[in-house]
C-alpha cells in the first residue's frame, strides 16, 4: 500500500510549482490534493494533466506525471455489440403500471341469502352469483317449488355457494340414504367446509341437528314438473284439475298443417329459453300485443290455469300435437272452438306466475313429449 502512495504522489517539481501557482490555480488544486489522498479511488485521483499543461506548467512537471498517467482506451462504434431491434416493430420499451393489487379470490364456503328484486330473473340470479339456474330451483324448492314463474319481488332466496343441491336435515335421515338421493357418495357432503361436519362421523346415524341446512356439491334430484298435461279433443275434461279452463267434451275440428308458425309479434326472448325444469319459451312483449294459432285445430283449454300459467289457452291439432299458450292478457277463444293458423286467439299478458308481460309458449306430441318450440319453428 504504501510504494503504491508513493507511486501515485507527485514530486517536488510538480508540488514546488503547485505552490508558486496556488492562487492562480487554487480549484483544481484543490482537487488534486483532495483526490490524493483516496486510495481506493485510484482512477478518479489522476491530475488533470491537459488543464495543467495549457495552464503553463514546466515540461519537468509534466513529464513526472505522465510517468503515471495510465493509458486510455477509446472504442468505437464498430467493437460495440450489436443492437437487437425489439420484436413487434417497436424499439420502445414501456412499463405497465398497475394500479391495483389484485387479490386471490378465496371460494365461499357459506350460504348466502338473497332478495328477489322487481325485474329479476332466475338466469339473472344465477348468472350474477355464477351458478347454474338450476341450482337456485334445487336450492329453494319451499319458495319456487321448481317453477321459474313463482319468482316474486320480496322473496328471499338460498344462493348455494356451488352448483349443487340443498338440503334440510329431517330427524332419523341418515348421510348414506341422503347422498345416494342426490346422487353423491356421504364423503362428498363431510368434505364441504361449509357443513362443518366431522370426518368419523357416522353415516348411519350422524347425530345430525333436525333442521340444519346442508350443502351438496354436485348433487342434482328430480324436477317437480307443474306444467298441463297432454289434452287431446277426444278427452278435454283430463284437464280439470289444471283449473276452471277445463273444456268438457268438443266437437271434431281442423287439423293442423303440420308446420307451424311464430305464436306472437315480438322475436326474442324475454329470458327463459327451454330446459327440463322449464319446458317451453318464453317469448317477449307488451300487453296486449297479439297470440296467433301457430297452426290450425281445436281449442281444448280456455280460461284460467291453477298451477301458475294464469289465463292459458291449449289447441289440440289433431295430428298428434298440441300447444300451449300461457300468461295471456285476454283469451279471445272459446271451448271446442275451431281455430285456423294464424287467427288471434288472444293478447300477452302477465297473469299467473310471471314477472312481466310475456307469452309462454310449448308444443308438445304424443311420441315426442315436450319438445323445444325452437327445433320447429322460427321468428
Amino acid at each position: 500500500m504504501r510504494n503504491e502512495i508513493q507511486r501515485l504522489t507527485p514530486g517536488p517539481v510538480l508540488m514546488d510549482w503547485l505552490r508558486r501557482h496556488a492562487r492562480a490555480f487554487a480549484p483544481l488544486a484543490a482537487v488534486v490534493l483532495l483526490t490524493l489522498g483516496l486510495v481506493a479511488a485510484r482512477r478518479f485521483a489522476r491530475p488533470d494533466l491537459d488543464g495543467i499543461a495549457a495552464a503553463g506548467a514546466p515540461a519537468e512537471a509534466m513529464a513526472e506525471l505522465n510517468e503515471h498517467r495510465e493509458p486510455v482506451m477509446f472504442v468505437g462504434l464498430p467493437e460495440l455489440p450489436a443492437f437487437l431491434q425489439p420484436s413487434g416493430g417497436s424499439a420502445v420499451i414501456s412499463r405497465r403500471a398497475i394500479l391495483r393489487t389484485i387479490l386471490p379470490q378465496r371460494p365461499r364456503m357459506e350460504l348466502l341469502k338473497y332478495l328477489v328484486q322487481e325485474g329479476d330473473t332466475l338466469f339473472g340470479i344465477a348468472e350474477q352469483f355464477g351458478l347454474k339456474p338450476e341450482t337456485v330451483l334445487w336450492g329453494n324448492f319451499d319458495v319456487l317449488q321448481d317453477d321459474p314463474h313463482s319468482l316474486r319481488p320480496g322473496q328471499e332466496l338460498n344462493i348455494l355457494p356451488v352448483d349443487g343441491t340443498y338440503y334440510e336435515w329431517n330427524a332419523g335421515d341418515a348421510l348414506n340414504a341422503v347422498a345416494d338421493f342426490f346422487g353423491v357418495t356421504p364423503q362428498d357432503i363431510v368434505d364441504w367446509p361449509g357443513n362443518r361436519l366431522a370426518q368419523d362421523i357416522d353415516t348411519a346415524n350422524p347425530q345430525i341437528r333436525p333442521g340444519a341446512g346442508l350443502v351438496i356439491p354436485g348433487g342434482r334430484r328430480e324436477f317437480v314438473t307443474w306444467s298441463a298435461p297432454r289434452i287431446t279433443r277426444a278427452n278435454p275434461a283430463v284437464a280439470r284439475v289444471a283449473g276452471p279452463g277445463a273444456c268438457g267434451a268438443v266437437s271434431d275440428g281442423p287439423t293442423g298443417e303440420g308446420s307451424f308458425i311464430w305464436p306472437t309479434t315480438a322475436t326474442y326472448l324475454s329470458g327463459t329459453p327451454f330446459t327440463s325444469y322449464h319446458p317451453g319459451i318464453d317469448i317477449a312483449g307488451s300487453t296486449g300485443n297479439a297470440i296467433y294459432a301457430s297452426a290450425s285445430g281445436v281449442v281444448v283449454y280456455a280460461g284460467w290455469n291453477n298451477y301458475g300459467y294464469g289465463l292459458m289457452v291449449v289447441i289440440d291439432h289433431g295430428d298428434g300435437w298440441q300447444t300451449l299458450y300461457a300468461h295471456m292478457n285476454d283469451v279471445d277463444v272459446t271451448c271446442g272452438q275451431a281455430v285456423f293458423q294464424g287467427n288471434v286467439i288472444g293478447g300477452v299478458g302477465s297473469t299467473g306466475n310471471s314477472t312481466g308481460p310475456h307469452l309462454h309458449f310449448e308444443m308438445q306430441h304424443d311420441i315426442f313429449g315436450k319438445v323445444n318450440p325452437f327445433d320447429f319453428v322460427s321468428p
